[in-house]
């Protein structure tokens, strides 16, 4: 049995502990750190049968018995967490992003050197049924060579422009799942990013000095374009698609709805709205993932997503954003 300590009982540290409690039997929840404990937090933390609850995430850190710790804090804390989580031995998931610097990830990656310890950044998406399924088609061969990647990433609603100042803007806490996403479809690495971007739905975020619209185009080291497109409010719910052309063919993926049943009558033809948001849309893929994190630890595989994939994930966003400023193409060679 692995032991789980959870740093950061937000949303996401609320979904997997929840996800571990229910579908990983392997792993239990030993301990939870959340600095900004509440009423409410603390009893459904105990709901999932947790009662070491800690202010304090160094009494995780210093707990023995904890196999593996979750980063789920916030985004300013992940590399400073990391580094001492590996200084305690503890196998380590990590939300994206690991952080907004290079420099900072790269020393995360240096000190796992020469250790055995397992390290998997929160893209969840991978583990999405439907995104997986494109990928299984493309290894496959059922499409031939990648030549074209679209990708359609929406929310229904924008956040609160104060968000704005701690998340990194668009390209970090948003586009970033489409970055790794693309290089997740096309199986290679980006050379170059070109953004055109603006401020359509939210003039307060502009005031931040961010976008909340965007068409990003990358060309990838296997030659592959990708397109992806990016709005932070689509009125009709949260537009998560994608596709891949190749030379023999293409695959593509749907938005999930709360059923497929169609209505069909005089006044038309209509379906479901795709599901409001990424706790709806994404549940199933934050189990999944936490199942491969501790399927990892127990068998000492590698993991399926690590280090490089959040460092690479960063670079493309920190080009993109470069791109959007300088309203040109940026090579990666340059970040």
């Amino acid at each position: 049995m692995i032991n789980i300590g959870i740093i950061g009982a937000g949303r996401i540290g609320k979904v997997h502990l929840e996800s571990i409690t229910y579908h990983v039997k392997n792993a239990r929840v030993k301990s939870v750190a959340e600095p900004y404990l509440n009423d409410e937090t603390k009893e459904f933390i105990e709901s999932m049968g947790v009662t070491e609850i800690y202010a304090d995430y160094k009494q995780i850190l210093a707990d023995p018995e904890i196999d593996a710790v979750l980063i789920c804090s916030s985004t300013d804390t992940h590399a400073s967490i990391s580094m001492e989580a590996i200084d305690a031995g503890k196998h380590i998931f990590c939300e994206k992003p690991i952080d907004q610097s290079i420099e900072k990830i790269e020393e995360v990656k240096k000190a796992l050197e020469g250790t055995n310890l397992k390290y998997q950044v929160g893209f969840n998406r991978r583990f999405d049924h439907n995104f997986a399924a494109v990928r299984a088609a493309v290894n496959a061969g059922k499409i031939g060579d990648p030549h074209i990647i679209k990708i359609t990433s929406r929310d229904p609603a924008p956040p609160n422009p104060a968000y704005i100042k701690v998340s990194g803007g668009i390209f970090m806490d948003m586009a970033i799942h489409d970055f790794d996403m693309a290089c997740f479809l096309a199986g290679s690495d980006v050379e170059e990013v070109y953004v055109a971007a603006t401020v359509l739905v939210d003039p307060a975020i502009g005031a931040q000095g961010d976008f909340d619209t965007a068409i990003i185009t990358l060309k990838m080291a296997n030659g592959a374009l990708c397109v992806i497109d990016n709005s932070r409010r689509a009125a009709y719910g949260y537009d998560q698609r994608a596709e891949v052309f190749g030379n023999k063919g293409s695959v593509a993926s749907a938005n999930d709805t709360l059923s497929t049943a169609i209505i069909s009558d005089e006044n038309g033809v209509t379906g479901e709205k795709p599901l409001y948001f990424f706790l709806e849309r994404y549940m199933q893929s934050y189990t999944t993932e936490m199942f491969d994190f501790v399927d990892a630890i127990v068998k000492d595989k590698d993991v399926p997503c690590g280090i490089d994939a959040g460092l690479q994930s960063v670079k493309i966003a920190l080009a993109a954003k470069k791109s959007a400023v300088e309203n040109r193409p940026v090579k990666m060679s340059e970040i």
